[in-house]
């Protein structure tokens, strides 16, 4: 792993006396020094520019947190996000890849173009005011227990000091900001992948809330989230039962098929299931049943393998109960993240130039109020004030449609502290945390992140290189294809 003290030092240690005897060094070495000189001034200008937008987020972000739109139909935080881009001289595409709610901004018109991922879902039935208690706004309400309204903000925030810090430096380069809806469906960069939106970048970075700041080598999840639907017969269950078919019958035959397939499947694999439709009431033999798998594996070639075989159970079951499987809906199909050291060491680097939170007094107190309703609390601080060193194997349990954008160009992502230690994943005190200056503290330093490792890696024609030579050996002779059909819209649902 490189050091990550300066890139520039490192390159004073590489180099060599000019052998024309005409000069200390050669001119390409000077050249090369006096453009990282202008990188190294370029990414002060940027961290300037996000620690004067400590306002900006805090307002941003807690609109967001506040709208805690569903995913797909995150109208007007979308909205809010493209209009502030928009007002600040990027041009702005809405509604791509037949998303009303996704967006391209791009700023420039020549060099390099690096891609900042920026969500902004939130989650069913984590409503949450900003308490250290579980009180929800609106029971069964959304709420950003993920963390994406910060994520999103952070992102533009982001964009536009790495703007900034290009026009002051006149460095050549883009910088394009995706507005990607739908990330805990794992649908809006699936879709805009396959609308080939990323195919020109020359890298894409993004991040993740979480209880920890560092960058890491690691990967995700492969997934498919498939519904299947059966059509049965009805009947009076109790009076004429023979003269119907049961569609629920189908369901449950299916899914006790499928955990026993779990035995015989990859240690790494996950599978789970929600009945979407069991019926309407006991006394009638349901004639429609619905249920809505998630297959998960390391590798995208075992999550097929493991649909196909999910599929011909669907089909045996509906054979067992003497109904029809009338429809089978894949919603989304998303890839495993390929890992790039070039890119995460980038980050790294970047993250120490951010440096860490600076969380205070009051908010570790928030936080450990918090800790307080966890089942065991942590050991140590409640929130992580310290930058992590690398994570040479981070990978997640989970699943994430950068995986996606990770196939088609060199990608990486880092996490920064956003909530108390210990929080769960999709719960309701991370809602709480990132509702907070906590939140937006930890937004704060993944906005400067951003931006200096764009920065870098517009600059820096060596970085890009290794990167994408890196990302050419880890996918090999893998193509990116998709299990979704060519012509699928992406299920938006009604409002």
């Amino acid at each position: 792993m490189r050091s990550s003290t300066s890139w520039i030092k490192q390159l004073a240690r590489r180099r060599r006396p000019c052998t024309s005897g005409r000069s200390p060094a050669c001119p390409k070495e000077k050249r090369m020094v006096t453009a990282l000189g202008r990188v190294q001034s370029a990414q002060q200008v940027a961290l300037a520019r996000v620690e004067s937008a400590r306002p900006e987020m805090s307002r941003l972000n807690r609109q967001i947190w506040e709208w805690a739109e569903p995913s797909l139909l995150e109208t007007r935080s979308s909205a809010l996000l493209a209009d502030y881009l928009e007002a600040r001289g990027f041009r702005v595409t809405r509604g791509v890849a037949d998303m009303p709610t996704a967006f391209v901004a791009e700023w420039g018109d020549g060099g390099p173009v690096v891609g900042i991922l920026a969500e902004y879902d939130a989650l069913p039935g984590l409503s949450q005011k900003t308490e250290t208690y579980k009180e929800p706004i609106r029971e069964g309400g959304y709420g950003h227990g993920c963390g994406h309204s910060v994520y999103g903000v952070a992102c533009v925030l982001g964009g536009l000091a790495a703007r900034d810090a290009l026009v002051e430096s006149g460095l050549p380069g883009r910088v394009r900001v995706y507005g990607c809806p739908a990330e805990e469906l794992l649908i809006g960069k699936v879709y805009m992948a396959r609308a080939g939106l990323f195919d020109d970048l020359d890298a894409a970075i993004s991040w993740h809330p979480s209880d920890k700041t560092r960058a890491s080598l690691g990967s995700s999840k492969a997934m498919v989230s498939v519904r299947y639907e059966f059509a049965g017969v009805a009947s009076h269950a109790s009076v004429s039962p023979h003269e119907g078919r049961s569609a629920l019958d189908a369901v449950e035959l299916m899914n006790v098929a499928v955990n026993f397939m779990r035995e015989h499947i990859k240690q790494d694999a996950r599978i789970h299931y929600v009945i979407t439709d069991g019926g309407v009431q006991p006394n009638v033999v349901p004639p429609r049943a619905s249920v809505w798998y998630y297959i998960r594996a390391n590798a995208h070639e075992d999550v097929e393998a493991y649909l196909a075989w999910v599929d011909e159970i669907a089909e045996s079951a509906a054979r067992m109960a003497r109904v029809q499987l009338v429809r089978r809906q894949m919603d989304t199909d998303c890839h495993e993240l390929i890992p790039n050291r070039a890119m995460g060491e980038a980050l790294d680097r970047a993250l120490r130039l951010a440096g860490p939170p600076g969380f205070d007094e009051s908010e570790r107190r928030f936080a450990e109020e918090i800790q307080r309703s966890l089942p065991a609390r942590p050991a140590g601080p409640p929130l992580n004030d310290e930058i992590a060193p690398f994570d040479e194997t981070g990978s997640s349990g989970g699943s994430t449609d950068i995986g996606d954008v990770s196939w088609i160009v060199p990608t990486e992502q880092f996490v920064a502290a956003t909530h108390a230690v210990g929080s769960p994943g999709h719960s309701w005190q991370i809602t709480a945390c990132t509702g907070t200056s906590i939140g937006e503290k930890g937004g704060i330093v993944a906005a400067k992140t951003m931006a200096c490792a764009t920065l870098e890696l517009i600059a820096d024609e060596d970085l890009r290189s290794r990167a994408r030579a890196e990302f050419a050996e880890r996918r090999g002779n893998r193509a990116y294809g998709l299990l979704i059909p060519s012509d699928q819209r992406p299920p938006i649902p009604m409002s």
